[in-house]
């Protein structure tokens, strides 16, 4: 067996890792690359059976691979993971940083748009997370949310709303209802409910995410006025027209305050309003609002 490397040669790939991330916080990408290159050329060269120089490079490969992915270069990202994943070995000691290293390149292949990859990797991770001690709870729950989007795009419903479940199951525990990632996995179940024809579950996931955002945020706050408004649309496909109307009137009262940044919300939530309004018959107040929103989306251009 070879023996372990040496520690002044570990402390110069530690100091080259150190350049990079001070490198990338700068903005240098440019140059933080070389200094990754410089890390993984050495790493590299003093890799041999022993563990430690093993975690060492893998460790390398990934911060450069993290490089790759903040410049947009996914290809040679993926390259890095995976070649970081083969050096590690599925060994279960590493199982936090295996699992780490298929969340990236799931990541990649989403950017990639290999949907089916960026599923398995994504699995794999969560798999490697929870054998992780302590399991990456929070992790988990990440993913099983970016799983459940993928899977909903493909059209996999049950497949989707399994996965949602699981990370709000997490979060429920972990963090608690009222919790602005809570809500959030709330919102993205009842999308997903809604769009599948369950309207009474859309309507709950849509009113416990309503709840949690008003006591985070107030009613002032966009992700709140989303609420009202995804709330609204499930409350008219339960046949509750009236309070459909008023949720519609919160999410515009909402918005007027939030600014130029809420203008597509503000677009987008009218236009589900007037819709409403016009398949009502009430054309009336239906130019009202249109009034008002054009009045708003102009004082904000």
């Amino acid at each position: 067996m070879h023996k372990a490397m040496d520690s002044t040669k570990v402390n110069l790939i530690t100091i080259l890792r150190d350049r990079v991330d001070e490198l990338c916080e700068q903005g240098n990408f440019s140059e933080a690359l070389h200094a990754a290159n410089a890390s993984v050329e050495k790493a590299e060269k003093e890799l041999n059976t022993d563990l430690e120089s093993i975690e060492t490079f893998a460790s390398i490969l990934e911060v450069r691979g993290d490089l790759f992915r903040q410049t947009g270069d996914w290809e040679k990202a993926r390259e890095d993971y995976r070649q970081a994943i083969d050096q590690l070995n599925n060994r279960i000691e590493d199982a936090t940083e295996l699992g780490r290293l298929h969340a990236n390149l799931g990541a990649c292949h989403d950017q990639l748009n290999h949907l089916d990859r960026a599923i398995h990797h994504w699995d794999v991770a969560i798999s490697y997370f929870e054998k992780a001690t302590p399991p990456a709870q929070l992790d988990i729950a990440s993913l099983s949310n970016n799983v459940a989007y993928l899977k909903k795009e493909q059209g996999d419903v049950d497949g989707s709303e399994n996965a949602f479940l699981k990370a709000l199951e997490i979060l429920h525990r972990v963090l608690g209802q009222n919790n602005e990632e809570t809500a959030s996995v709330c919102n993205n179940l009842g999308a997903l409910y809604l769009q599948s024809g369950y309207y009474e579950q859309a309507r709950e996931m849509h009113l416990m995410a309503l709840d949690a955002r008003r006591k985070l945020f107030g009613d002032q706050h966009l992700d709140t006025a989303q609420s009202y408004n995804n709330l609204a649309l499930a409350l008219i496909k339960t046949g509750d027209a009236a309070l459909a109307k008023r949720h519609f009137e919160s999410a515009l009262d909402g918005l007027d305050s939030c600014g130029p940044d809420a203008s597509e919300e503000l677009s987008s939530v009218g236009d589900n309003y007037l819709n409403f309004l016009r398949q009502d018959g009430a054309e009336g107040l239906a130019k009202l609002v249109e009034a008002r929103i054009k009045e708003t989306l102009a004082k904000w251009a």
